[in-house]
């Protein structure tokens, strides 16, 4: 059941990257529409990844000091 769900996850993300493709040459409105979802959904998984981060090392600066 679950590798099932996973081939659907992975359908999907590539018929939407396959839309963002098509959309940059020119393709239909549906495709358009497909392809600012998709990258939506990219701006948002990012934006969740790096809050994640930001609260899993919220004591450190991140900078490292050149001279170890």
């Amino acid at each position: 059941m679950v590798g099932a769900v996973l081939i659907v996850v992975l359908l999907l993300v590539l018929g939407g990257c396959g839309c963002v493709v098509w959309a940059e040459r020119g393709g239909p409105g549906w495709v358009r529409g497909v392809a600012r979802v998709t990258l939506g959904a990219g701006r948002v998984a990012r934006w969740a990844h790096r809050n994640r981060n930001r609260r899993l090392v919220s004591g450190s600066s991140g900078s490292t000091d050149g001279d170890s």
